[in-house]
């Protein structure tokens, strides 16, 4: 075997392990990710149920509706669609119809989603930037006062 052989079994051999250290580290994490969508994109994508997530948008105005407990259900708005989400747990404080919020769970399909935690803006002038993106994508967005327009139901 020539020296310029060796060296490229031994180039060949080390992409092979880096290659598969990668698809180790990704199959490792596969349950680790979690994708943000918006409701329209929920409704464009065919998110299949049982899909984890993230969802956010707006807390649609007259839809929060307390149950026995600590049980809510509220619905999220991006201003075009609109996804019915449940959840059983404390709120934030900053949670309240017409705010921006982002809630992490399961999607369950036929426009429902339960949350594992909801996550409500911080400040007046706070919007996660996956929200901000997706409500100036539909036109509820007003970028000066950093907050977001009211949403017609």
């Amino acid at each position: 075997m020539t020296r310029k052989q060796r060296r490229l079994t031994i180039i060949a051999a080390a992409g092979a392990v880096l290659a598969l250290a990668a698809g180790l580290v990704l199959f490792a994490m596969r349950d680790a990710i979690v994708f943000f969508y918006g409701p329209t994109e929920i409704a464009e994508k065919g998110v299949m149920p049982g899909t984890r997530m993230r969802l956010g948008g707006l807390v649609e105005n007259g839809s929060v509706q307390r149950g026995p407990g600590q049980r809510v259900a509220f619905a999220v708005t991006d201003g075009k669609s609109t996804v019915k989400v449940s959840y059983d747990g404390l709120l934030p404080d900053l949670f309240r119809e017409g705010q921006g919020v982002v809630t992490e769970g399961v999607f369950e399909g036929a426009g429902r989603f339960k949350a594992d935690s909801v996550l409500a803006k911080h400040d007046e002038t706070y919007m996660p930037r996956e929200v901000a993106d997706t409500l100036k994508k539909q036109g509820h967005w007003q970028g000066e006062a950093g907050a977001a327009a009211p949403v017609k139901p």
